[in-house]
């Protein structure tokens, strides 16, 4: 959603923008857009009457890879339209992706007001989105270095060792506050525990979001008033992998998930032919303790550090019953 007005680009970017990304339409209007937590996001709208999103990359380059997979998934996932990528950053002095915008209500806002009724529909149409994604397959895993989308760039350090990778974590984590030693401890025992169980999905190639959660996901309503998926955003974490990465991730906070949702989730999601191993919810969570550990590494104040580290604790607690 929109969140405030105000300049964001000068005269000098807006002219740039017009002649070589807008085919002339002028812009009319900036606002910077809320709920990305990564990118900086604005909303342009032109004289002609429409809308387009800037999507800049200030700190990770991904332009040229998240353009290219919008454009692989566009014909079986709703997505925004790329209008212009520039890798480089010779127009604007950075890296950008403009796309046509895409209406929509936050799946996040749609949580907050659902009826009882709701979950079940709303994890048929999120379900349903998933499975689509995951349908994409590129022959062996691996991260993607640039547009041609071929999964062989290196792994970011320790990527296929969890336990190593949750140690790394935690020693330039903010966690010392929030985290007792013992916890920390635990927490790594707990990633090797989980380690058999991160091995069984090796060789998996399927398309992962690696960022499939509620703000992500902008819904609308269909013509018989049930929610559909009208965008799946922000795909610059993506690779290829096991589809049990995004599982955990949009079942990681189960309390603001609306009631039903999570319990239909897996039968929604196979029945839209999506594939589930048997243990896939032990294995999706192993799989989510590789974000988990990266989200202590946030500032306190990020909006997502005290809930990781809530789940966290909540791991520990069941950890100390084993």
């Amino acid at each position: 959603m929109a969140d405030d007005a105000g300049t964001i680009l000068g005269p000098g970017a807006l002219d740039v923008l017009t002649r070589r990304a807008l085919g002339g339409e002028i812009v009319v209007d900036q606002r910077r857009l809320s709920g990305g937590f990564s990118s900086d996001n604005v909303l342009l709208r032109t004289d002609r009457g429409r809308s387009f999103v800037l999507r800049r990359y200030p700190r990770r380059n991904t332009a040229a890879v998240e353009a290219a997979l919008l454009d692989l998934v566009q014909d079986r996932v709703p997505v925004p339209k790329v209008v212009y990528v520039d890798e480089s950053g010779e127009l604007l002095n950075e890296p950008f992706m403009l796309t046509r915008f895409v209406s929509g209500v936050a799946l996040t806002a749609v949580f907050s007001g659902a009826a009882d009724q709701d979950g079940p529909q709303l994890a048929d149409a999120v379900a349903e989105a998933l499975a689509s994604i995951h349908a994409v397959r590129f022959g062996q895993p691996g991260f993607f270095a640039d547009g041609a989308l071929r999964p062989d760039a290196p792994p970011p350090e320790h990527h296929d060792d969890l336990p190593a990778f949750v140690e790394a974590c935690l020693t330039r984590a903010h966690a010392d506050g929030a985290l007792s030693v013992d916890a920390r401890r635990a927490l790594v025992q707990i990633a090797a525990r989980s380690a058999s169980l991160v091995a069984a999905t090796a060789g998996a190639d399927q398309l992962v979001h690696s960022d499939f959660n509620a703000k992500n996901l902008l819904m609308r309503p269909g013509d018989n008033g049930a929610w559909r998926v009208s965008a799946v955003l922000d795909w610059e974490y993506a690779f290829s992998g096991s589809g049990l990465f995004d599982l955990g991730n949009i079942l990681r906070f189960p309390k603001e998930l609306c009631p039903g949702f999570a319990d239909r989730f897996p039968r929604a999601y196979t029945g839209a032919g999506g594939e589930l191993p048997a243990h896939w919810r032990e294995i999706s969570k192993a799989l989510d303790l590789f974000a988990l550990a990266e989200l202590l590494t946030r500032s306190p104040d990020h909006p997502l550090f005290a809930k990781a580290v809530a789940v966290v604790w909540e791991l520990v607690a069941q950890h100390r019953d084993w």
